[in-house]
């Protein structure tokens, strides 16, 4: 795989078949290992180690509906409350970002409103806040760790 620009790891590989697997943290089994997928789990190490996302509040290739037709999210990180967080598109390493990766995830946002968006092929990263309510964003030079962002609860 591509080397990225985003931590490593010691992820756990198995092949089988002649495929290779990688382990899937959120899903807890292991996956293909695709060039999207190689991504999507060093964004997940990124998010659940350098930036303290709990797993648990992760989801993988969720479905979604946009315009009466099935969508599935690369991403989401939901607060601890289970309001949509982070809505993140991931990307092989060799494929660009353009104008309609940022579309897309805009785009399923319309249905999702999760506050933080974020785009990445491993190489590049994008990150914007949505003002609540509004389809309003602004970009961010980072992505802000979970506790800059979850909604705090007072006991």
């Amino acid at each position: 795989m591509e080397p990225l620009s985003l931590p490593a790891y010691s992820y756990k590989l198995k092949d089988s078949g002649g495929n290779t697997y990688i382990l899937d943290l959120v899903r807890r089994k292991y996956v293909l290992l695709t060039p999207e997928e190689w991504v999507r789990q060093h964004i997940i190490h990124l998010l659940y180690a350098h930036l303290y996302y709990p797993l648990s509040l992760m989801s993988v290739e969720r479905g979604t509906k946009f315009n009466k037709l099935q969508k599935r999210t690369d991403l989401r990180v939901y607060s601890s409350e289970g309001a949509p967080l982070l809505l993140v598109e991931c990307k092989a390493a060799h494929v660009p970002i353009s104008q309609a990766t940022v579309q897309q995830v805009a785009v399923y946002n319309q249905s999702i409103a999760a506050p933080y968006l974020m785009v990445s092929n491993g190489r590049d990263h994008f990150c914007w806040h949505v003002a609540p309510g509004t389809t309003q964003v602004t970009p961010l030079s980072f992505l802000p760790s979970f506790p800059e962002i979850s909604p705090k609860t007072d006991f």
